[in-house]
């Protein structure tokens, strides 16, 4: 029997194999792909070229490094779908519709019970305008009236830790550390709370301060005020660390680059300068505006700055060039801005705060979202971490609206924890005075420490020259010397030198000791001449013995 042929099933088959086939390359081309995408979030900059390494040894180690690298990129991706389970969230416009249409009655009407419960709206007439500020973790709200009304609570409960009126006018308000202790800027030095309201230190070196800063990661506490004087404090040690005149006039802009920890200054000039505390200059300095800079923000990875000014205008600066991407106009000169922590831009003058997104990689035709105030002028605002929340202080009080996407979903506990602990903040205290960095370390460029300074191939080749010729100039020295020393084989030995010295000691009795032995010897030998037969040879006479 001759074996059956391939039938119409089997066709079928192999089609739904191929077809089965493709789909799995297709799924795991497509897995690849975003696997290359979170890989390149986490890799460490560019990768070295060793090919122009002569060294084999350091050419090895420096593949290895490589490899080390690139390896924890894609394992760090890998486990990014659990380690970072949770996404942003935006507001989507359908056909006609435009997102910053919505109203915050829209949005409050949308989400959840839980983030609708984080809009609220106080009503503090007679004491503002307010200042704000929120922990590192976005759990607790500082406030801070121009009459003197200080608050610290924790926003989300509703809880409050402390409530203070001062009687004395308030500029400005800062959380240090973590929300222990706080700083507020009052009419004429700058005071230091702890939790329950209680003053702890007076900062008299701080007079009349209108703005605060606080660097985290240097536990320093920055001011600058009418003066025109920007000074740096150590909250762990007390010290003053620096004190820098910037001969510009009062100053009213002070905030830092999260990235740099750089404090950029903005003057009545049009001028924004950037300061380190180990420089008694600016680090950079730059004419932003045509009239007074109104505020100054910078985003987390330290790309991009934006500043508003009283020409009305709102620009967006690349800080790797130092040079504007593109700039907008308002209708009325902004008088504050902040970015979030996922890069989206507010806006605010007057009632009015509009939200961008995306604004600072490229230029916008409409805002993302916008809303009106309905308790009086804004002063300030800030992005709450980790929320999706904006704080807003103003002349009636201070109000929150909702901005879906604005923060990050993910948080890292061992940076800012929203949910801790008695215990863990006492561990986290102790963690961060440990890890505290210096002053000094703060450069316009942090990737420079660590690196070798390469200098200029001028004064490369002139060193290598100043080198090549004192080593010409040893080696003649040497030469000449060896030339003009005469060499005696085995005149330096040791043994010599020894025997040397026993000669030059002068004794009194070694001469008669050497007269007696050789009087001895003379004897001796006489003796036994004598006892010798007179037919014996005198050459053999002192061979000769009794027997």
């Amino acid at each position: 029997m001759e074996p059956a042929g391939p039938g119409p099933g089997s066709e079928r088959d192999q089609q739904l194999a191929a077809e089965v086939a493709r789909a799995g390359k297709n799924a795991k081309r497509k897995r690849n792909q975003e696997l290359n995408k979170k890989v390149a979030k986490f890799k460490r900059g560019e990768p070295m070229h060793v090919k122009q390494i002569a060294d084999k040894k350091l050419k090895g180690r420096m593949q290895h490094t490589e490899r080390l690298n690139s390896e924890a990129a894609v394992a760090a991706a890998k486990t990014d779908e659990w380690l970072l389970p949770a996404e942003a969230g935006t507001l989507e416009a359908e056909g006609m519709e435009r997102t910053w249409r919505f109203s915050q009655a829209d949005v409050v009407n949308e989400v959840e019970v839980g983030a609708s419960r984080k809009v609220f709206d106080l009503r503090l007439g007679g004491l503002g305008p307010y200042n704000i500020d929120f922990s590192r973790s976005g759990r607790y709200m500082l406030i801070g009236g121009k009459k003197g009304h200080l608050g610290l609570m924790d926003w989300q409960s509703g809880r409050t830790f402390c409530e203070v009126q001062v009687k004395e006018t308030v500029r400005d308000v800062k959380l240090l550390h973590n929300e222990q202790f706080f700083a507020a800027a009052q009419k004429k030095y700058v005071y230091m709370y702890d939790k329950r309201g209680l003053e702890v230190h007076c900062l008299k070196a701080h007079t009349d301060v209108r703005r605060l800063e606080f660097l985290p990661y240097h536990f320093l506490l920055g001011s600058v005020g009418d003066l025109g004087v920007l000074r740096f404090q150590d909250t762990s040690t007390g010290q003053i660390i620096a004190q820098h005149r910037t001969k510009m006039g009062p100053c009213d802009v002070l905030r830092h680059n999260p990235y740099s920890a750089v404090s950029l200054l903005g003057h009545a000039q049009g001028v924004v300068t950037m300061w380190t505390p180990n420089m008694t200059s600016p680090v950079v300095k730059m004419l932003a505006h045509r009239g007074p800079v109104l505020s100054v923000a910078a985003d987390s990875t330290g790309h991009s700055m934006v500043t508003t000014g009283a020409d009305g205008q709102v620009k967006v600066w690349d800080l790797r060039t130092y040079q504007p991407l593109h700039s907008y106009f308002s209708p009325s000169p902004a008088t504050w801005c902040d970015i979030s922590q996922r890069g989206m831009l507010a806006v605010g003058w007057g009632r009015r705060i509009n939200i961008w997104k995306d604004a600072l990689t490229s230029k916008q035709q409409s805002p993302y979202m916008s809303h009106n105030l309905q308790g009086g002028q804004l002063r300030d605002f800030h992005f709450c971490p980790y929320e999706d929340v904006v704080a807003v202080g103003h002349t009636g009080g201070v109000s929150t609206m909702l901005v879906p996407g604005s923060g990050e979903p993910n948080f890292d506990s061992y940076v800012a924890d929203p949910y801790q602990r008695a215990r863990a903040r006492q561990e986290q205290e102790v963690h961060q005075l440990m890890d505290k960095l210096q002053p000094d370390m703060i450069v316009l460029d942090p990737t420079t420490i660590g690196q070798i300074r390469k200098e200029p191939k001028e004064v490369q080749l002139e060193r290598q020259q100043q080198t090549a010729e004192a080593n010409a100039a040893q080696r003649k020295e040497q030469q000449e010397k060896n030339d003009a020393k005469k060499r005696m084989k085995g005149k330096n030995k040791p043994s010599k030198k020894h025997k040397k010295k026993q000669i030059n000691v002068i004794e009194e009795t070694k001469g008669r000791i050497r007269q007696e032995s050789a009087q001895q010897d003379l004897n001796a030998n006489a003796a036994l001449r004598s006892q010798a037969p007179e037919d014996v040879p005198t050459a053999l006479q002192r061979f000769y013995k009794r027997a």
